[in-house]
């Protein structure tokens, strides 16, 4: 599983080095070809591509009028491009990405599971102070059973 946050920083090419804790299971579970995207610009969305064709292929099984999925998919077609990391574990933002991302300099590279969040550290800070852990939240992962 990706978890946790573990600061890294784009270099001045625009390559982010994916840091080692999450490099290593990628690695031995993905490998490494990801697709890279968002739903806003606000931040990056990094998918190991076996996960994307996931949800591709779900998106496929949904009517081709189905307003959710025309609105996912032109956002994420829209920032979206196919990756690949190198040797050293480096993977090149997309300019688009990289300039409404703000994802220049130190970051912060936040596993969700099956994919990464890459933030803009500033940005990250400021979203969660603007959106607290509020008792509805706490009672919906309670209704989950989490």
């Amino acid at each position: 599983m990706l978890r946790g946050n573990y600061p890294a920083t784009v270099d001045g090419k625009g390559r982010l080095k994916i840091p080692t804790a999450f490099k290593t299971h990628v690695e031995e579970n993905f490998g490494p070809e990801f697709y890279l995207t968002s739903l806003d610009g606000q931040s990056l969305r990094i998918y190991p591509f076996s996960v994307w064709r996931e949800i591709e292929e779900k998106l496929a099984a949904l009517p081709s009028l189905n307003k959710a999925k025309k609105k996912f998919l032109d956002r994420a077609n829209y920032w979206g491009q196919t990756g690949r990391m190198d040797a050293q574990g480096r993977i090149l933002i997309p300019a688009l990405l990289r300039e409404s991302a703000a994802t220049k300099g130190e970051v912060a590279v936040i596993g969700y599971l099956n994919y990464l969040d890459v933030w803009n550290m500033e940005r990250f800070r400021e979203q969660m102070e603007k959106n607290p852990f509020t008792d509805e939240d706490q009672q919906t992962l309670s209704d989950l059973g989490i």
